[in-house]
């Protein structure tokens, strides 16, 4: 509710005042959405951008979810299905973990429960020293509503900037 709160205060104005009750609802609605979405899939973590960038609110997320694959399971092997398996997909080292980043656009209109077309870039990342567990990384763009074009590049850009600044933490089990 924060997060609404603070939207709504960040309204122009003249933002005609009889309206802002359907703007609450409206974003309230579209977050939990995002969330029960995220929780749908296996997420652990959903991230979105809730404050504006001159005046611009971008329509962007990711999710972070875990993969659990039964024990001696060879991360190589896993990899090199994953890297079959997807069309655009590349191999990616993050923080020394072996993995992939696969990057596409999705149709909008429900074909993979988006309304509108998306710019997706997924990670897939080996958890280290645990055979057994991999990560997930799924980003998700709007942009400005063209997924192929130049704002939607530069989103996918910053995403895989955050993605290189992303650190392992070890436990101390």
């Amino acid at each position: 509710m924060r997060i609404v709160d603070e939207a709504v205060a960040d309204l122009p104005d003249d933002f005609p005042r009889d309206q802002v009750p359907a703007v609450r609802l409206e974003l309230v609605r579209r977050l939990r959405k995002a969330a029960a979405d995220a929780r749908k899939s296996g997420g652990l973590d959903l991230y979105l951008p809730v404050q504006q960038m001159h005046g611009v609110t971008v329509a962007a997320s990711f999710v972070v979810s875990e993969i659990t694959l039964s024990a001696g399971a060879d991360p190589s092997l896993v990899l090199a299905r994953l890297l079959a398996d997807a069309d655009k997909s590349q191999p990616a080292a993050v923080d020394g973990s072996v993995g992939y980043r696969n990057e596409r656009v999705a149709r909008g209109s429900g074909e993979e429960g988006g309304e509108y077309a998306s710019r997706r870039v997924d990670y897939v990342l080996a958890v280290p020293e645990d055979d057994t567990r991999w990560v997930t990384v799924g980003f998700s763009t709007l942009a400005d509503g063209d997924p192929k074009g130049q704002f939607a590049d530069v989103l996918v850009e910053l995403f895989d900037a955050v993605m290189t600044t992303f650190r392992w933490t070890r436990s101390s089990r």
